[in-house]
């Protein structure tokens, strides 16, 4: 990969190196093959920097570029009494076989003996099937009940390493699913917005857009009393080339949504708040009925409604920033923010009372209102779709930092809104101050040759930086050959 930087226009190209054909050069101090790119757009650059690619051989040093290209398209179910009474009982049979292997694998740890693998569950799973007290779970087809299994696996695998919680129980209701990995056993019929899967026969959808590829495997899921299919597939797409030439550093915050380097942001949207009084008198209402009767199941129908409707308007407006973000900059730099860590309760515990635990509070619901990790992570692949590139950067005093002077100084920022330093005088906004400094270090991660082709979570393991010697400013006419 290629990354040139105009520092005079604060714009970047990044180039991907299957996108473009390439010119071979050795490096003989080093031993390695090294590629500078043809057909690279013009700009006025300062500063190149070629990223080496290991060993190439001189015959496969021109090729066109491609990707495989996964997928998912999700569309609204539209069943008809009998389909939608077997997807009810296939998720609770996916739920059963996961709460069953689940308490195995824990008496199994109690006794001391070792967890059993995939493949020892799907043997159990077998005779489950065939036992008299669980024969209902062979109306079910088993490869949605396997899949279930697969999950349970990566689940401990997920523990062990270290990124999720010990696995929990599945309860009726919550994020009922179960899933076909067979493609030879699905057939779709796009032209009239149908779906064949086993056992439960032509299925018709709402088909709000075309589905693009080869079907890879179908995902069935309920939500709030709908059901939905997910279509993953898979595609052979050209390696993208930005657009756009631009590149931006975000602030991200709770007044301002996302406030960007050139001075522009976004207002947030703040579903939850705007739905808090609606929910709060349905949960009310849902507390005062009698649990699990009928008016209990109708009042709980009404709250998931109003859940449903906060998190489909904040997912739309997360889709609609970062596409927008995406296509119109080359590269992006964002905070390297965990917001499990920022959401934390402060109520601390009776030996050690957290102060200040009412603001805290309503502070941690504005963080989590305004969605800040599924902002990344969209951002993050639309940027890979698109060509881009997102770099996240530690947010250590990029808020009190003078982009003048370079001066550090808690003193620099009296109040949330306004940045003055204490050094030079400088005003200005203070998300504003942040976004150019997060611009800033994004640019001394890059120059500094730090692997920044995926922008990973703090914890994972950092690329060392690379010492960058001076050298004079080359054109991109006399590097490309």
């Amino acid at each position: 990969m290629l990354v040139q930087i105009d520092a005079v226009n604060g714009t970047v190209g990044i180039l991907r190196v299957v996108a473009f054909q390439v010119d071979v050069l050795q490096s003989g101090s080093l031993g390695h093959w090294q590629c500078v790119l043809g057909g690279a757009q013009q700009h006025r650059s300062m500063y190149w920097r070629t990223m080496e690619i290991g060993a190439l051989p001189q015959d496969e040093a021109k090729y066109d570029g491609c990707m495989q290209q996964l997928q998912a398209f999700q569309y609204e179910l539209r069943p008809d009494g009998r389909q939608e009474r077997q997807m009810r009982r296939f998720a609770g049979s996916c739920r059963f076989v996961f709460n069953k292997a689940l308490a195995l694998q824990k008496e199994r740890y109690e006794q001391g003996e070792k967890k059993l693998g995939y493949a020892g569950l799907c043997k159990l799973l077998t005779e489950w099937r065939n036992s008299p007290e669980t024969s209902w779970l062979a109306d079910a087809p088993v490869h949605p009940l396997q899949q279930t299994l697969k999950d349970l696996e990566r689940a401990y695998g997920n523990f062990f390493a270290k990124r999720a919680h010990f696995p929990c129980f599945k309860k009726k209701g919550q994020r009922d699913s179960f899933r076909y990995p067979d493609a030879k056993q699905i057939k779709l019929d796009a032209g009239n917005g149908r779906i064949f899967l086993p056992k439960l026969g032509w299925l018709r959808f709402r088909q709000s857009r075309d589905v693009l590829g080869t079907v890879k495997n179908v995902t069935v899921s309920q939500s709030c009393g709908k059901w939905f299919v997910s279509i993953q597939t898979e595609r052979e797409v050209e390696q993208p080339i930005p657009k756009a030439s631009s590149v931006v550093g975000i602030d991200m915050g709770v007044i301002r949504f996302a406030t960007f380097s050139d001075g522009s942001y976004l207002e947030p949207l703040a579903s939850f708040r705007q739905h808090e009084a609606a929910l709060r008198k349905a949960q009310r209402c849902m507390s005062r009925k009698k649990k699990f009767s009928n008016n209990w199941k109708k009042a709980k129908a009404r709250v998931q409604k109003i859940h449903s409707r906060i998190g489909n308007a904040r997912r739309d407006y997360l889709h609609k920033a970062t596409t927008a973000i995406s296509q119109n900059h080359a590269m992006v730099v964002i905070e390297d923010l965990q917001v499990r860590n920022m959401s934390k309760s402060a109520k601390g515990n009776a030996d050690k009372p957290g102060k200040s635990v009412k603001a805290k509070s309503g502070l941690n619901k504005s963080i989590l209102d305004q969605g800040w990790f599924e902002f990344r992570r969209q951002l993050e692949y639309k940027l890979q779709w698109s060509g881009g590139m997102l770099v996240a950067v530690p947010p250590k005093n990029t808020s009190r930092t003078c982009p003048q002077c370079g001066c550090i100084s808690k003193d620099n920022r009296q109040t949330q809104a306004r940045f003055a330093c204490v050094e030079c005088g400088y005003e200005e906004n203070a998300d504003v101050v942040g976004a150019i400094n997060v611009l800033r270090a994004g640019h001394a991660r890059i120059a500094c040759g730090e692997d920044v082709s995926r922008a990973k979570p703090a914890k994972a393991r950092r690329a060392a930086s690379v010492k960058q010697e001076p050298a004079e400013a080359t054109q991109p006419s006399q590097m490309l050959v």
